[in-house]
Protein backbone atom coordinates (compact mmCIF):
# COMPACT_ATOMS: atom_id res chain seq x y z
CA UNK A 1 0.00 0.00 0.00
CA UNK A 2 1.29 3.22 -1.14
CA UNK A 3 0.20 6.32 0.02
CA UNK A 4 -0.97 9.53 -2.38
CA UNK A 5 2.60 11.82 -2.23
CA UNK A 6 0.36 14.48 -1.26
CA UNK A 7 -0.65 12.70 2.20
CA UNK A 8 2.69 12.29 2.81
CA UNK A 9 3.18 15.25 5.27
CA UNK A 10 0.55 16.66 7.51
CA UNK A 11 -2.33 17.98 6.28
CA UNK A 12 -1.21 21.09 7.96
CA UNK A 13 1.88 22.17 10.23
CA UNK A 14 1.56 23.38 13.50
CA UNK A 15 1.58 26.91 14.48
CA UNK A 16 3.98 28.72 16.48
CA UNK A 17 1.56 29.25 19.04
CA UNK A 18 0.90 24.87 19.20
CA UNK A 19 4.50 24.26 19.12
CA UNK A 20 5.02 26.43 22.34
CA UNK A 21 1.46 25.10 23.82
CA UNK A 22 3.25 21.71 23.84
CA UNK A 23 6.11 22.93 25.36
CA UNK A 24 4.57 25.28 28.16
CA UNK A 25 1.61 22.52 29.04
CA UNK A 26 2.78 18.85 27.80
CA UNK A 27 0.05 17.87 25.62
CA UNK A 28 -1.42 20.09 22.87
CA UNK A 29 -4.95 19.37 20.56
CA UNK A 30 -3.88 19.90 17.09
CA UNK A 31 -6.90 20.07 14.85
CA UNK A 32 -7.69 18.54 11.07
CA UNK A 33 -3.74 17.17 10.69
CA UNK A 34 -5.02 14.19 8.44
CA UNK A 35 -6.78 13.93 5.45
CA UNK A 36 -10.05 11.85 5.55
CA UNK A 37 -8.50 9.46 2.99
CA UNK A 38 -6.51 8.71 5.76
CA UNK A 39 -9.25 8.22 7.71
CA UNK A 40 -11.29 5.75 6.43
CA UNK A 41 -8.54 3.47 5.15
CA UNK A 42 -7.18 3.66 9.00
CA UNK A 43 -10.53 2.55 10.42
CA UNK A 44 -10.64 0.08 7.84
CA UNK A 45 -7.10 -1.65 8.75
CA UNK A 46 -7.94 -1.35 12.36
CA UNK A 47 -11.07 -3.31 11.65
CA UNK A 48 -8.86 -5.97 10.39
CA UNK A 49 -6.92 -5.92 13.01
CA UNK A 50 -9.88 -6.81 15.58
CA UNK A 51 -10.43 -9.69 13.57
CA UNK A 52 -6.70 -11.10 13.30
CA UNK A 53 -5.06 -9.55 16.03
CA UNK A 54 -1.37 -9.51 16.64
CA UNK A 55 0.40 -11.39 19.76
CA UNK A 56 0.47 -8.03 21.61
CA UNK A 57 -3.73 -7.66 20.74
CA UNK A 58 -6.17 -7.49 23.92
CA UNK A 59 -9.73 -7.18 23.88
CA UNK A 60 -10.59 -8.58 20.55
CA UNK A 61 -13.85 -10.46 21.44
CA UNK A 62 -17.52 -8.21 22.20
CA UNK A 63 -19.34 -8.56 25.67
CA UNK A 64 -21.70 -11.27 25.22
CA UNK A 65 -24.40 -8.42 26.86
CA UNK A 66 -24.15 -5.00 26.61
CA UNK A 67 -22.25 -4.62 23.38
CA UNK A 68 -18.59 -2.76 24.99
CA UNK A 69 -15.43 -3.95 23.79
CA UNK A 70 -12.13 -2.14 24.88
CA UNK A 71 -9.50 -3.47 22.58
CA UNK A 72 -6.06 -2.55 21.64
CA UNK A 73 -3.04 -3.74 20.07
CA UNK A 74 0.46 -2.73 19.30
CA UNK A 75 3.63 -2.37 17.49
CA UNK A 76 2.06 -3.70 13.91
CA UNK A 77 3.84 -1.29 11.30
CA UNK A 78 7.14 -3.59 11.17
CA UNK A 79 5.43 -6.55 9.30
CA UNK A 80 1.74 -4.98 8.31
CA UNK A 81 2.65 -2.94 5.37
CA UNK A 82 -0.95 -0.84 5.69
CA UNK A 83 0.33 0.25 9.11
CA UNK A 84 3.84 0.15 7.95
CA UNK A 85 2.67 2.89 5.46
CA UNK A 86 0.60 5.15 8.16
CA UNK A 87 3.70 5.59 10.27
CA UNK A 88 6.04 6.68 7.36
CA UNK A 89 3.81 8.78 4.91
CA UNK A 90 0.81 10.43 7.46
CA UNK A 91 2.74 12.90 8.47
CA UNK A 92 2.46 12.22 12.34
CA UNK A 93 6.36 12.14 12.21
CA UNK A 94 6.47 15.53 11.06
CA UNK A 95 4.49 16.80 13.61
CA UNK A 96 6.22 15.34 16.62
CA UNK A 97 9.32 16.72 15.20
CA UNK A 98 7.96 20.19 14.94
CA UNK A 99 6.34 20.07 18.48
CA UNK A 100 9.61 18.62 20.10
CA UNK A 101 12.26 21.20 17.82
CA UNK A 102 13.87 17.39 17.01
CA UNK A 103 16.26 17.72 13.85
CA UNK A 104 14.90 14.16 13.15
CA UNK A 105 12.33 11.25 14.02
CA UNK A 106 12.68 8.14 14.36
CA UNK A 107 9.69 5.49 14.89
CA UNK A 108 9.20 3.30 18.23
CA UNK A 109 5.46 1.50 17.94
CA UNK A 110 2.14 2.12 16.88
CA UNK A 111 -0.17 1.49 19.01
CA UNK A 112 -4.06 0.72 17.90
CA UNK A 113 -7.56 1.59 20.66
CA UNK A 114 -10.87 1.09 20.64
CA UNK A 115 -13.55 1.54 22.90
CA UNK A 116 -17.19 0.28 21.48
CA UNK A 117 -20.60 1.74 22.70
CA UNK A 118 -21.26 0.86 26.47
CA UNK A 119 -17.63 0.03 27.36
CA UNK A 120 -17.35 0.87 31.24
CA UNK A 121 -13.80 0.00 31.42
CA UNK A 122 -11.30 2.79 31.79
CA UNK A 123 -7.99 3.69 31.22
CA UNK A 124 -5.44 4.20 34.41
CA UNK A 125 -3.81 7.24 35.31
CA UNK A 126 -0.16 6.90 33.58
CA UNK A 127 2.74 8.08 32.25
CA UNK A 128 3.86 6.51 29.49
CA UNK A 129 7.84 6.62 29.96
CA UNK A 130 7.93 4.50 32.77
CA UNK A 131 6.99 1.76 30.56
CA UNK A 132 9.20 2.71 27.44
CA UNK A 133 13.08 0.96 27.29
CA UNK A 134 14.08 4.48 26.99
CA UNK A 135 15.16 7.97 28.22
CA UNK A 136 15.73 11.84 26.78
CA UNK A 137 13.01 15.04 27.06
CA UNK A 138 12.01 14.36 23.31
CA UNK A 139 9.73 11.35 23.34
CA UNK A 140 6.03 11.78 22.73
CA UNK A 141 2.72 10.49 21.52
CA UNK A 142 0.71 11.71 18.26
CA UNK A 143 -2.71 10.43 19.27
CA UNK A 144 -4.69 10.88 16.12
CA UNK A 145 -8.58 10.43 16.67
CA UNK A 146 -10.19 8.36 13.87
CA UNK A 147 -13.81 8.96 15.33
CA UNK A 148 -15.07 11.93 17.19
CA UNK A 149 -14.85 11.50 20.78
CA UNK A 150 -15.66 13.78 23.79
CA UNK A 151 -14.76 12.61 27.17
CA UNK A 152 -17.68 10.73 27.79
CA UNK A 153 -16.98 9.04 25.02
CA UNK A 154 -13.64 8.49 26.04
CA UNK A 155 -11.91 11.34 25.30
CA UNK A 156 -8.29 11.33 26.92
CA UNK A 157 -7.61 13.50 29.74
CA UNK A 158 -4.27 14.68 31.00
CA UNK A 159 -3.19 16.21 34.39
CA UNK A 160 -0.87 19.72 33.31
CA UNK A 161 1.99 20.16 34.97
CA UNK A 162 2.88 16.33 35.89
CA UNK A 163 5.62 16.14 33.41
CA UNK A 164 7.62 18.74 34.93
CA UNK A 165 6.85 17.56 38.43
CA UNK A 166 10.18 15.23 38.22
CA UNK A 167 8.40 12.44 39.69
CA UNK A 168 7.96 8.89 37.52
CA UNK A 169 5.28 6.93 38.99
CA UNK A 170 4.51 2.85 38.76
CA UNK A 171 1.41 2.29 36.70
CA UNK A 172 -0.67 -0.23 37.61
CA UNK A 173 -3.37 -1.47 35.28
CA UNK A 174 -7.29 -0.94 36.08
CA UNK A 175 -8.54 -3.54 38.46
CA UNK A 176 -5.28 -4.88 39.39
CA UNK A 177 -3.47 -5.31 42.59
CA UNK A 178 0.00 -3.93 42.92
CA UNK A 179 1.56 -6.94 43.50
CA UNK A 180 0.60 -8.14 40.60
CA UNK A 181 3.06 -6.42 38.47
CA UNK A 182 6.09 -6.53 40.21
CA UNK A 183 8.82 -7.98 37.96
CA UNK A 184 10.14 -11.20 38.11
CA UNK A 185 12.02 -11.55 35.15
CA UNK A 186 10.70 -14.61 33.78
CA UNK A 187 8.79 -13.35 31.05
CA UNK A 188 5.27 -13.15 32.57
CA UNK A 189 3.31 -10.18 30.62
CA UNK A 190 1.63 -9.12 33.42
CA UNK A 191 5.22 -8.57 36.26
CA UNK A 192 6.68 -6.13 33.71
CA UNK A 193 4.60 -3.42 34.27
CA UNK A 194 5.88 -0.66 36.18
CA UNK A 195 9.20 -2.22 37.35
CA UNK A 196 10.88 0.61 36.86
CA UNK A 197 8.93 3.07 39.05
CA UNK A 198 8.29 2.68 42.74
CA UNK A 199 5.86 5.48 43.40
CA UNK A 200 2.42 4.04 42.49
CA UNK A 201 0.80 6.73 40.16
CA UNK A 202 -2.12 8.75 42.16
CA UNK A 203 -6.02 8.13 41.19
CA UNK A 204 -6.07 11.64 39.81
CA UNK A 205 -10.13 11.50 38.96
CA UNK A 206 -10.41 11.82 42.81
CA UNK A 207 -7.77 14.40 43.15
CA UNK A 208 -9.56 16.77 40.72
CA UNK A 209 -9.79 20.01 43.03
CA UNK A 210 -6.38 20.16 43.39
CA UNK A 211 -4.97 19.66 39.50
CA UNK A 212 -5.56 21.32 36.67
CA UNK A 213 -7.09 18.25 34.45
CA UNK A 214 -8.14 19.02 30.62
CA UNK A 215 -9.67 16.99 28.16
CA UNK A 216 -10.70 17.54 24.15
CA UNK A 217 -13.53 17.70 22.37
CA UNK A 218 -12.14 15.56 19.54
CA UNK A 219 -13.01 15.06 15.82
CA UNK A 220 -12.19 12.28 13.59
CA UNK A 221 -8.76 13.93 11.89
CA UNK A 222 -7.80 15.93 15.38
CA UNK A 223 -4.74 14.45 17.08
CA UNK A 224 -3.27 15.13 20.45
CA UNK A 225 0.75 15.42 21.07
CA UNK A 226 1.86 14.99 24.44
CA UNK A 227 4.89 14.52 26.17
CA UNK A 228 5.50 10.94 27.68
CA UNK A 229 5.85 12.32 31.37
CA UNK A 230 2.03 13.39 31.23
CA UNK A 231 -0.43 11.86 33.15
CA UNK A 232 -3.11 10.90 31.55
CA UNK A 233 -5.68 8.54 31.49
CA UNK A 234 -9.87 7.99 29.86
CA UNK A 235 -12.89 6.79 31.27
CA UNK A 236 -15.12 3.88 29.61
CA UNK A 237 -16.87 4.98 26.27
CA UNK A 238 -20.83 5.77 27.85
CA UNK A 239 -21.93 6.75 24.34
CA UNK A 240 -24.69 4.45 23.37
CA UNK A 241 -23.66 4.94 19.92
CA UNK A 242 -20.30 6.14 19.21
CA UNK A 243 -17.14 4.13 18.88
CA UNK A 244 -14.14 5.57 20.24
CA UNK A 245 -11.44 4.70 17.56
CA UNK A 246 -7.43 6.13 17.20
CA UNK A 247 -4.52 5.46 16.46
CA UNK A 248 -1.24 6.23 18.83
CA UNK A 249 2.23 6.51 17.21
CA UNK A 250 5.38 6.78 19.27
CA UNK A 251 8.12 8.87 18.27
CA UNK A 252 11.89 8.97 19.38
CA UNK A 253 13.75 12.55 19.09
CA UNK A 254 17.24 13.68 18.96
CA UNK A 255 17.59 13.03 22.76
CA UNK A 256 16.02 9.41 23.04
CA UNK A 257 18.65 6.95 24.44
CA UNK A 258 18.08 3.56 24.95
CA UNK A 259 17.32 2.41 28.33
CA UNK A 260 15.84 -1.14 28.71
CA UNK A 261 15.37 -1.07 32.49
CA UNK A 262 13.91 -3.78 34.39
CA UNK A 263 10.29 -4.19 34.10
CA UNK A 264 10.32 -1.96 30.62
CA UNK A 265 7.72 -3.17 27.84
CA UNK A 266 9.01 -6.09 25.90
CA UNK A 267 8.05 -5.70 22.67
CA UNK A 268 11.36 -4.69 22.06
CA UNK A 269 14.75 -5.88 23.90
CA UNK A 270 17.69 -6.01 24.22
CA UNK A 271 18.60 -8.52 22.05
CA UNK A 272 16.46 -7.20 19.01
CA UNK A 273 18.88 -3.62 18.85
CA UNK A 274 21.64 -3.17 18.15
CA UNK A 275 22.49 -0.32 20.40
CA UNK A 276 23.45 -0.20 23.57
CA UNK A 277 22.22 0.88 27.29
CA UNK A 278 22.86 4.64 27.25
CA UNK A 279 23.45 5.02 23.20
CA UNK A 280 21.47 7.20 21.36
CA UNK A 281 18.46 5.25 19.95
CA UNK A 282 20.32 4.91 16.69
CA UNK A 283 19.10 1.63 15.32
CA UNK A 284 17.82 2.18 11.74
CA UNK A 285 16.13 -1.26 11.74
CA UNK A 286 14.34 -0.95 14.87
CA UNK A 287 14.10 2.92 15.00
CA UNK A 288 13.87 3.87 11.71
CA UNK A 289 14.19 7.55 10.95
CA UNK A 290 10.88 8.69 9.26
CA UNK A 291 11.01 12.25 9.29
CA UNK A 292 14.11 15.04 8.85
CA UNK A 293 13.75 18.65 9.34
CA UNK A 294 14.20 20.28 6.20
CA UNK A 295 17.23 23.12 6.22
CA UNK A 296 14.88 25.54 5.19
CA UNK A 297 13.34 24.93 8.67
CA UNK A 298 15.57 25.10 10.91
CA UNK A 299 14.19 27.67 12.73
CA UNK A 300 10.82 26.11 13.66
Amino acid sequence: MTADPRDRTPLRHLTESEIQTYRDRGVVHASQVVSSTWIDKTLALVDAQIRNPSRWGEGAQKRDHGGGRFYHDRLLWPHHPGFRDFVFNSGMAALAGEAMGSREIRAYFDHVFVKEPNTDEPFMWHQDIPYWPFRGEQICSVWLALTDCDVDSSALEFVIGTDRNGKLYKPVMPGAKEMDYDFKGDGNLKEWLGASAEEICPDFGKLRDRHEIVSFDIRAGDALIFNTRIVHSSRGNLSKTQRRVALSTRWLGDDARWDPRPGTDPIVTQDMVSVRPGDLAHDDAAFPVVWRREPASAGR
